[in-house]
């Protein structure tokens, strides 16, 4: 019985994350893992077994702190999905990816110390256990770091400094000696504290030279280390859903991260070595040209005037439409459009915004139809067919010097042709660079009109003055 739910709780968490890749199916899929989970953890509490094949005895007072935990754990989850904004989402999610790492290699220790108590312990649980202590460690310290980043504590500039390239080699040589004298000497706490400590040092380290460009990424790969160590962990407690769990959560991470890079035109090395996304000084400052073309500015009547008669507007969110909040006012606009016979569609870049799916989540909260909605692949032929498009906070993934500067750092990269529409509205608070710290040569476009402000309010106004059109 006991295999038995723990293979139909395996077979709906690889259903869940199969229906995360689509928006219409993700919040569907969301539950069906969630179920596939709490049959897990019924399982593993209820019907576990020791190693003779007896039922495992719980005492009272390791209830009770069962209970408790379950407790803070749902309060601390209902509390998060409500106060947590969406523009915040990222930083839960590297916070959550620290909390997950962390316990899977304090649950490894404390097995492994009640395994020491006994007998002799064999390599295929103490290889494991320093595995789940190596990994879980650096997913605290570096989830910790990436979230600093994100929420302002720390500057989102990469840290560079003498020798850091051979200092995190040294620690990493450090981190694999210390794994393999805790695998070695199991019965021997030092090893075990030595481990621990370098991969906390080295999680920081790693991190700190990533620049904010890349914390999509860095996200991305700290959510597949926690799969990783959930899943070392699993062999150390021998527990198959905890293997299968954490085996999903470190592949499909993996494979994201991937996906992720490839959409940048970069490699994973260049991204956690390569130091990207430095602003340039005084980039506070607004140059009156970009990339030797003349910007031209609007306002938001203006653009009403010229959404009025458009027949396609295709609207490209990025990050600055995250944090003005502007999403329900975005949806408005595009009601009144669709109203006045104009067809909207709205172009998602892989990387726009600060993790994974932003853009997709912050529009389903403002319940934009799924199937206005379209990948970067399935967009980019109809912006020649467009007669706007309405770029709001997004910066990078619009620059056309991806495809034409070879010098330029973000040179291959693919992004969205929004300077093939026949008019290009760009709603920004100023002219400051993006996270990869380049200036945007859209901006100096002919067909291009900037209009400053911020993008809630702006495109309120744009709402407003389409009414009275």
């Amino acid at each position: 019985m006991e295999n038995l739910l723990y293979l139909l709780s395996a077979c709906l968490l690889i259903i869940g994350l199969k229906m995360l890749g689509s928006p219409k199916t993700a919040v569907r899929g969301n539950a069906i893992g969630a179920v596939g989970m709490l049959i897990a953890a019924g399982v593993a509490l209820l019907l576990s077994r020791d190693a003779g094949g007896a039922p495992l005895e719980i005492s009272r007072e390791a209830l009770i702190a069962i209970g408790v935990g379950l407790a803070a754990g749902t309060l601390a989850g209902i509390i998060a999905s409500q106060k947590v904004q969406m523009t915040a989402m990222p930083q839960m999610v590297a916070l959550f990816n620290g909390l997950g790492g962390a316990a899977s290699a304090l649950v490894a220790t404390i097995d492994l110390f009640n395994k020491k108590a006994g007998s002799s312990v064999e390599l295929t649980l103490s290889v494991p256990a320093a595995l789940s202590v190596l990994i879980g460690g650096v997913t605290l310290t570096g989830s910790a770091i990436a979230f600093a980043k994100l929420q302002g504590l720390i500057g989102g500039r990469p840290l560079v400094y003498p020798l850091q390239k051979p200092l995190n080699l040294l620690l990493l040589l450090g981190a694999i000696a210390s794994c393999c004298w805790l695998a070695a000497e199991p019965l021997d706490s030092t090893p075990l504290y030595c481990l621990a400590g370098v991969a906390a040092i080295l999680g920081v380290l790693s991190v700190l030279p990533i620049g904010g460009a890349d914390m999509p990424v860095v996200i991305s790969l700290l959510n597949s280390y926690s799969g990783l160590a959930a899943s070392a962990a699993g062999f150390v407690l021998g527990n198959n859903i905890l293997i299968i769990a954490g085996s999903l959560v470190g592949a499909s991470g993996l494979i994201l991260t991937k996906i992720m890079c490839k959409a940048m035109n970069r490699s994973l090395a260049n991204v956690l070595f390569g130091a990207f996304g430095k602003a340039p000084e005084g980039a506070a400052e607004a140059p009156a040209t970009a990339s030797g073309g003349t910007v031209k500015s609007g306002s938001p009547d203006d653009a009403a005037m010229i959404l009025d008669s458009a027949s396609l507007v295709i609207i490209v969110p990025g990050y600055g439409m995250a944090v003005a909040q502007a999403q329900h006012a975005t949806r408005e606009m595009a009601d009144l459009l669709q109203k006045n016979s104009c067809e909207v569609k709205y172009a998602i870049h892989p990387v726009a915004g600060r993790m994974p799916g932003h853009m997709n989540v912050l529009l389903a909260e403002a319940d934009v139809p799924y199937d206005q909605l379209y990948d970067m692949d399935q967009i980019n032929s109809e912006f020649s067919q467009a007669d706007v498009a309405l770029v709001i906070g997004a910066n990078d993934v619009t620059n056309p010097a991806a495809k034409t500067d070879p010098s330029s750092p973000i040179y291959g990269m693919p992004i969205l042709d929004v300077e093939n529409a026949r008019t290009v509205m760009v709603l920004k608070r100023s002219m400051n660079p993006g996270f990869a710290g380049v200036d945007n040569e859209l901006y100096g476009r002919d067909n291009t009109m900037m209009i400053f402000g911020d993008a809630k309010e702006t495109v309120t106004r744009i709402v407003s003055g389409l009414k009275d059109l």
